[in-house]
């Protein structure tokens, strides 16, 4: 047993309770984009509560075998593979997907689209029961302010990347293929962040020392964030539900560490966080989405695969608010953060100096 493997008892009481449940409801427990942030966290405590896991992702990851959990490489977007290592499971977290804000449209529709339609065709024939579906708060989002939204708010009517219009065309995919035979739900968090993380922090710190970090837009606008140990709680506490009671069977829910922050703030305190000075120069949000809509016209007549600096939908997202009402979530996943933002940033901390 590898020294990276943790033991139920290195999670927290919610979490072992939660992870025990689920235990008596399942065997064998299928997920994809184990490789990758969230799902290798849910991996970690699958396998610290002893249940079967098979984590299917595009390489071959170091970390899923020094856990011991069953490692296969595949596309999403090819059925027979992904019906072939879902045989003998249980149950499913859908969490692999292509993230980001630049590529051709069919590099999003392909993973996101045709691999969310590829896991409910191995689901129904397979009989798999029970499928949470890791969405995301982009498919509501058009551009404009979202104060404390709830899930009565529509999807996006104009999305500014082929992302959230692969996730929305992929989460109500899911939601549709609900039934008395396939309970799914689809859970949608924002702004992952924390240890191990490989998008937000390492970008916001590599801005920073480069001295290219910056606010975008006059005021400040309020964010939801959501810690990692909370995203997959919350995913773990879905699949329990849908084992169960199936409350949230054909429903989706926003996810957050419920408490909305500034975007100043978030990214001066994960830059404390490495001893680095706080952000405080600032570009005018219309000039910030106007060198989007040019970096994207010169990168897309370019045919240029690089994530420009700027893009429409970065400057939209910088300078807009996002924050949600998660009482869904409380209420029907018994969903409750379990590490605030402070005592994540501690753990972050601690992480980075290693």
């Amino acid at each position: 047993m590898s020294n990276l493997t943790k033991s139920l008892t290195d999670f927290s009481e919610l979490e072992q309770q939660a992870l025990l449940a689920l235990k008596q409801q399942v065997s064998k427990v299928f997920v994809t984009g184990a490789g990758g942030f969230l799902g290798y966290a849910i991996c970690e405590r699958l396998n610290a509560a002893g249940i079967e896991t098979v984590g299917f992702a595009r390489n071959q990851y170091s970390s899923l075998t020094d856990l011991g959990i069953n490692s296969v490489q595949g596309d999403i977007a090819n059925l027979q593979q992904v019906t072939d290592a879902m045989q003998g499971c249980d149950l499913v977290f859908h969490v692999a997907s292509k993230a980001g804000v630049w590529g051709s449209k069919q590099s999003y529709f392909s993973p996101n689209v045709d691999g969310a339609s590829n896991i409910i065709n191995a689901c129904q024939a397979l009989g798999i029961k029970s499928l949470v579906y890791t969405s995301t708060p982009s498919v509501t989002f058009s551009g404009e302010d979202e104060n404390g939204i709830d899930e009565s708010a529509p999807y996006a009517h104009t999305f500014l990347n082929h992302y959230g219009e692969s996730k929305a065309r992929a989460e109500k995919m899911m939601l549709n293929a609900n039934s008395a035979s396939l309970k799914v739900t689809a859970l949608r968090p924002h702004l992952i962040w924390g240890p191990n993380d490989p998008h937000l922090v390492p970008r916001v710190i590599e801005r920073a020392k480069a001295g290219k970090l910056k606010l975008v837009g006059k005021q400040d606008k309020l964010v939801d964030t959501i810690f990692i140990d909370n995203a997959a709680y919350a995913h773990i506490l879905a699949a329990v539900d849908l084992t169960q009671t199936a409350k949230s069977a054909g429903k989706a829910y926003f996810l957050s560490n419920d408490q909305p922050i500034t975007m100043a703030q978030m990214l001066n305190k994960i830059l404390a966080c490495v001893d680095l000075p706080p952000v405080n120069k600032r570009v005018p949000a219309k000039l910030a989405y106007g060198v989007g809509v040019l970096l994207e016209t010169i990168y897309g007549a370019l045919n240029k695969q690089q994530e420009p600096i700027m893009t429409r939908f970065v400057a939209k997202q910088l300078s807009t608010s996002h924050y949600f009402n998660i009482s869904a979530a409380k209420q029907d996943l018994g969903y409750q953060p379990i590490v605030s933002i402070d005592d994540g940033m501690e753990k972050l901390a601690q992480y980075l100096a290693k």
